[in-house]
């Protein structure tokens, strides 16, 4: 992944996220596209922090705001991330990754052949715990879109970086959510490659 950050076992520390430059909206509405082929080389430790940042981090620090909003304010969407050396749940306020699963289980977070071959699937869960009030259709409805939200501004940093993804819903859940140790309130709603362009 280049060169790593201080590193343990049960978690990755992510560098400091660069949070301005990069191509106007439109140049990167322009180019935003899906694609299902890779390139083998691992994601660039501070483009996956700026990538993960994009995705929902803080970008407002005296309130905790993210990039992406949330119904309510619920923020029950969190978002895992499938690396070779395991999976983890990104951390948005302390920009770390705490490992939840050791290995690579990349091929577990979809059913179609080049999920296995991606660099990087970020999952998409839902924790119905914190939809409080709301009924078992709003709590689907509300949390589709704020993980549509998420995985658009994946589209839009990977359009702007020169990076390949693709948003998935085939995915076997019973299968990702036992490998994930995920609660019975915990729902997989959508994963999504993340790559170098196959070269």
């Amino acid at each position: 992944m280049g060169a790593r950050p201080a590193e343990r076992h049960d978690y990755i520390q992510l560098p400091y996220v660069r949070r301005s430059g990069g191509p106007p909206l439109r140049d990167a509405l322009s180019r935003r596209a899906s694609a299902r082929k890779f390139g083998k080389r691992e994601l660039e430790t501070q483009r996956l922090a700026d990538l993960l940042w994009a995705a929902c981090g803080v970008n407002r620090p005296d309130d905790g705001g993210r990039t992406a909003p949330s119904a309510r304010n619920w923020r029950e969407i969190d978002v895992y991330v499938a690396l070779s050396t395991g999976i983890y749940r990104y951390d948005a306020a302390d920009n770390r990754l705490n490992l939840v699963a050791d290995g690579d289980l990349r091929a577990v977070t979809g059913v179609q052949d080049f999920v296995a071959e991606a660099p990087v699937s970020l999952i998409y869960v839902a924790d119905y715990s914190k939809m409080e009030g709301s009924s078992a259709v709003d709590r689907e409805t509300f949390a589709a879109a704020d993980a549509a939200v998420i995985a658009q501004n994946v589209y839009l940093f990977c359009a702007a970086e020169g990076l390949a993804t693709v948003v998935r819903t085939l995915i076997d859940r019973a299968a990702l959510a036992k490998a994930m140790a995920l609660t019975r309130d915990q729902n997989i709603v959508l994963a999504q490659c993340v790559g170098h362009p196959e070269p």
